[in-house]
């Protein structure tokens, strides 16, 4: 009979262990998968002039009202030093349009000028079409296990490495 649980148990250890392999190799393949297939994508002939970042930057930047750079470089997780070589560049390409504050001259407002907006609109294309693809090849039951999964692994993160997005 303890054969039988230690062989039980021997199994299922094995299982486990197949398992975690299992996930880490999709979880590693997954994030590297995204980032190339997005570095690739993004940056089309249309965009050939800015990088994979400055596409996050202008993502960062958004459609809504002007931001502050500290708003921008504390939502991409950067120093306002980092953010201003980008933000030279991208206004250099007319992606970008800086206006100080009448309040306050120290304040410099950046928002998107037309072609910063078609880039905004690009990239946030490509994310509605992965998350359109998705939600069409799986069932409303394994969409919600894998918001859930994904919630649990993001609250890991923020948890495990204080990590405040």
């Amino acid at each position: 009979m303890i054969k039988t649980q230690e062989i039980s148990l021997i199994r299922r250890r094995k299982e486990s262990s197949r398992m975690e392999q299992t996930l880490n190799r999709l979880l590693v393949q997954f994030f590297k998968y995204i980032m190339e297939i997005e570095e690739k994508k993004l940056i089309t002939e249309e965009f050939a002039d800015i990088t994979y970042n400055d596409m996050h930057v202008i993502e960062a930047i958004g459609l809504d009202e002007p931001k502050k750079m500290t708003e921008i470089a504390k939502a991409m997780s950067v120093t306002t030093g980092t953010l201003t070589k980008a933000m030279n560049s991208l206004e250099k390409k007319g992606y970008v349009q800086r206006q100080r504050s009448e309040q306050d001259k120290r304040v410099v407002h950046i928002t998107l000028t037309g072609r910063g907006m078609q880039a905004f609109r690009h990239h946030e294309k490509f994310h509605q079409d992965m998350i359109a693809f998705i939600l069409c090849n799986i069932s409303s039951q394994e969409s919600r296990v894998l918001r859930k999964a994904l919630e649990r692994l993001m609250a890991y993160f923020k948890q495990k490495y204080d990590f405040k997005p």
